[in-house]
Protein backbone atom coordinates (compact mmCIF):
# COMPACT_ATOMS: atom_id res chain seq x y z
CA UNK A 1 0.00 0.00 0.00
CA UNK A 2 1.61 3.65 -0.74
CA UNK A 3 2.24 5.66 2.10
CA UNK A 4 0.56 8.75 1.83
CA UNK A 5 3.06 12.10 1.09
CA UNK A 6 2.33 13.45 4.78
CA UNK A 7 3.04 10.91 6.63
CA UNK A 8 5.83 9.70 4.53
CA UNK A 9 7.03 13.96 5.28
CA UNK A 10 6.02 13.86 8.88
CA UNK A 11 7.96 10.62 9.30
CA UNK A 12 11.20 11.75 7.72
CA UNK A 13 10.93 15.54 9.66
CA UNK A 14 10.14 13.47 12.87
CA UNK A 15 13.11 11.04 12.59
CA UNK A 16 15.70 14.14 11.45
CA UNK A 17 14.52 16.50 13.79
CA UNK A 18 14.32 19.04 10.82
CA UNK A 19 12.53 22.40 11.67
CA UNK A 20 10.86 22.74 8.74
CA UNK A 21 9.20 20.36 6.19
CA UNK A 22 11.24 21.91 3.20
CA UNK A 23 14.00 20.42 5.03
CA UNK A 24 12.85 16.93 5.47
CA UNK A 25 11.69 17.01 1.18
CA UNK A 26 15.02 18.38 -0.02
CA UNK A 27 16.58 15.49 2.04
CA UNK A 28 14.03 12.92 0.86
CA UNK A 29 14.32 13.95 -2.88
CA UNK A 30 18.52 13.80 -2.30
CA UNK A 31 18.38 10.90 -0.63
CA UNK A 32 15.74 8.58 -3.00
CA UNK A 33 17.72 9.99 -6.15
CA UNK A 34 20.93 8.71 -5.14
CA UNK A 35 19.08 5.52 -3.66
CA UNK A 36 17.16 4.85 -7.17
CA UNK A 37 20.33 4.57 -8.83
CA UNK A 38 21.77 1.52 -6.92
CA UNK A 39 18.59 -0.21 -7.20
CA UNK A 40 17.10 -2.18 -10.08
CA UNK A 41 14.27 -4.03 -11.62
CA UNK A 42 11.52 -5.64 -9.45
CA UNK A 43 12.89 -4.25 -6.57
CA UNK A 44 13.05 -0.39 -7.35
CA UNK A 45 9.50 -0.81 -8.83
CA UNK A 46 7.80 -2.61 -5.54
CA UNK A 47 9.38 0.25 -3.25
CA UNK A 48 8.34 3.27 -5.51
CA UNK A 49 4.70 1.34 -5.44
CA UNK A 50 5.10 1.89 -1.73
CA UNK A 51 6.11 5.24 -1.59
CA UNK A 52 4.17 8.60 -1.97
CA UNK A 53 4.02 9.24 -5.77
CA UNK A 54 6.40 12.13 -5.79
CA UNK A 55 8.57 10.45 -4.09
CA UNK A 56 8.67 7.33 -6.21
CA UNK A 57 9.05 9.27 -9.31
CA UNK A 58 12.27 10.11 -7.64
CA UNK A 59 13.27 6.92 -7.07
CA UNK A 60 12.62 5.70 -10.42
CA UNK A 61 14.39 8.33 -12.42
CA UNK A 62 17.60 8.93 -10.24
CA UNK A 63 20.55 10.59 -10.57
CA UNK A 64 22.88 8.02 -12.36
CA UNK A 65 25.37 6.03 -10.51
CA UNK A 66 28.38 4.43 -12.84
CA UNK A 67 28.84 1.70 -9.99
CA UNK A 68 27.29 1.11 -7.01
CA UNK A 69 28.52 3.38 -3.97
CA UNK A 70 29.54 1.87 -0.83
CA UNK A 71 27.89 3.55 2.28
CA UNK A 72 30.59 6.11 3.15
CA UNK A 73 30.80 7.46 -0.37
CA UNK A 74 26.66 7.40 -1.03
CA UNK A 75 26.85 10.24 2.16
CA UNK A 76 29.61 11.67 0.51
CA UNK A 77 27.23 12.27 -2.58
CA UNK A 78 24.07 12.98 -0.67
CA UNK A 79 26.60 16.17 0.59
CA UNK A 80 27.32 17.23 -2.19
CA UNK A 81 23.60 17.69 -3.18
CA UNK A 82 22.45 18.56 0.19
CA UNK A 83 23.08 22.53 -0.06
CA UNK A 84 24.97 23.08 3.48
CA UNK A 85 25.78 19.50 3.99
CA UNK A 86 28.71 18.54 5.48
CA UNK A 87 29.23 14.47 6.16
CA UNK A 88 28.25 14.11 9.89
CA UNK A 89 24.88 16.38 8.52
CA UNK A 90 24.68 14.15 5.73
CA UNK A 91 25.09 11.15 7.87
CA UNK A 92 21.84 11.87 9.60
CA UNK A 93 20.03 13.28 6.63
CA UNK A 94 20.47 9.64 5.11
CA UNK A 95 19.69 7.66 8.22
CA UNK A 96 16.28 9.72 9.09
CA UNK A 97 15.19 9.15 5.15
CA UNK A 98 16.24 5.36 4.74
CA UNK A 99 14.79 4.58 8.09
CA UNK A 100 11.65 5.62 7.08
CA UNK A 101 12.02 3.45 3.63
CA UNK A 102 13.03 0.71 5.81
CA UNK A 103 9.18 1.01 7.66
CA UNK A 104 7.82 1.69 4.45
CA UNK A 105 9.47 -1.03 2.40
CA UNK A 106 8.65 -4.24 4.94
CA UNK A 107 11.07 -6.78 5.72
CA UNK A 108 10.85 -8.84 2.78
CA UNK A 109 10.96 -6.27 0.69
CA UNK A 110 13.95 -4.43 2.96
CA UNK A 111 16.40 -7.75 2.68
CA UNK A 112 15.83 -7.67 -1.49
CA UNK A 113 16.77 -4.36 -1.26
CA UNK A 114 19.79 -4.94 0.71
CA UNK A 115 20.97 -7.65 -1.43
CA UNK A 116 21.17 -5.49 -4.32
CA UNK A 117 23.45 -2.72 -2.06
CA UNK A 118 26.93 -3.09 -1.10
CA UNK A 119 28.10 -4.01 2.46
CA UNK A 120 27.27 -1.74 5.71
CA UNK A 121 23.79 -0.26 4.05
CA UNK A 122 22.25 -2.30 6.46
CA UNK A 123 23.17 0.45 9.10
CA UNK A 124 21.85 3.27 7.29
CA UNK A 125 18.50 1.85 7.08
CA UNK A 126 18.32 1.55 10.46
CA UNK A 127 18.30 -2.45 10.15
CA UNK A 128 22.02 -3.84 11.48
CA UNK A 129 22.45 -7.26 9.54
CA UNK A 130 24.00 -10.03 11.73
CA UNK A 131 27.48 -10.71 10.81
CA UNK A 132 28.13 -14.67 9.99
Amino acid sequence: MRMHWDAFLDAVQERGEYRTRQEAERAARTVLALLGAHLVGEVRSELAARLPETMALVLVNPLQAHEPLPPERFIRAASAWIEGATERTATWDVSAVLSVVADVAGEELMNRILLQLPPGYDLLFGHPQPVD
